[in-house]
């Protein structure tokens, strides 16, 4: 390898250690924060402790996202007809959605607790084990509390690598207060174009389940680096042909990356309203990860070839998008 190019891919290794670092850290600072606060809401209304963390890391940004910032709202919690306190305006699955502002971030711990103790359809999940984090994370999703298909295994993933179920234990008093391990022994992982971000941190893709299984109602399979495409044909029983056409990729032998295979064309629109554009995010992994096709992808929000959305940029997958987003402009990037 030419030493230039050396020192480059040396440069990159160390850049995303340090990001993947620092993003890591301040996760750890927003656990110190609010663990005490998680732990006292378990034992007054019972919703775990771990599952109380990991959603206010996942839809906080761990503190730093702009509901948290200017509304002390750490769980994106709508104003909803029963509310009577103040509210902001702010963009979500549509434009200037309300959403509930507290007094103080114990404020919004408090609210989340019983806004899931309170609600007929959270009901099943306190008759389940207060441990069984996993039974919580997919219940919540079943309840309709998020649309991501990856909502769940988002929270398994950070309930796990920040050991959160130590708060739990220390709730139920199965475990000393102090002898957790969530910020000593924690996973830090490096960001690579095999992760995904959402909210600020990094979730592995790996959390696709095993075998066929379903995005915005098209028929997918996860698939890991090397996979022989005709394989794929063969074991799916699909024109070899049609895995590249479905896929809006050129013809090769096999995947250059661990990826999502879809067996089924997509769909002209995504299952979600918008998709906000992510660090290192091409038009083809955005198609890809909401299952809608890429020509339609760049339809709906003004794209032509060449053209690439800056990162925030909001894409719309439902519908014409108003506006022309902010581009980065370079070639070659679908």
């Amino acid at each position: 390898m030419p030493m230039k190019r050396k020192s480059v891919l040396i440069l990159l290794l160390i850049t995303a250690l340090s990001a993947s670092s620092q993003n890591a850290d301040v996760i750890k600072n927003y656990i110190d924060t609010y663990k005490n606060l998680a732990v006292a809401e378990m034992q007054r209304t019972g919703v775990p402790a771990a599952i109380t963390l990991a959603q206010g890391i996942h839809e906080s940004g761990a503190g730093r996202g702009e509901l948290a910032l200017t509304a002390n709202n750490h769980f994106g919690i709508k104003c909803k007809s029963d509310w009577t306190g103040q509210s902001v305006k702010h963009d979500d699955d549509t434009k200037g959605e309300c959403f509930r502002k507290y007094p103080s971030a114990e404020d919004s711990y408090k609210d989340h607790s019983d806004f899931l103790k309170n609600s007929h359809r959270y009901a099943s999940l306190f008759s389940l084990d207060p441990s069984d984090y996993s039974g919580w994370a997919n219940g919540l999703k079943k309840a309709g509390y998020a649309t991501n298909p990856k909502y769940a295994p988002t929270l398994i993933r950070l309930i796990e690598d920040y050991h959160l179920q130590d708060y739990t234990l220390i709730a139920l008093g199965k475990q000393p207060v102090g002898n957790d391990t969530a910020n000593s022994g924690m996973i830090t992982t490096i960001a690579t174009t095999e992760e995904f971000i959402i909210q600020g941190e990094s979730i592995k893709k790996a959390d696709y389940p095993d075998g066929e299984f379903k995005l915005n109602e098209t028929k997918v399979v996860y698939v890991k680096k090397g996979t022989s495409f005709l394989l794929i044909a063969t074991q799916y029983d699909i024109d070899l042909s049609k895995i590249f056409e479905f896929n809006d990729m050129p013809e090769a032998e096999q995947t250059n990356k661990d990826q999502l295979i879809y067996l089924q064309r997509k769909r002209k629109t995504g299952n979600a309203e918008l998709h906000i554009v992510q660090p290192g995010e091409t038009l083809h992994d955005i198609a890809q990860d909401e299952a809608i096709r890429l020509e339609s992808l760049m339809e709906l929000n003004w794209l032509k070839d060449g053209e690439m959305p800056a990162v925030g940029e909001k894409l719309s997958l439902k519908a014409k998008s108003s506006f022309v987003p902010r581009l980065v402009l370079r070639k070659n990037i679908r």
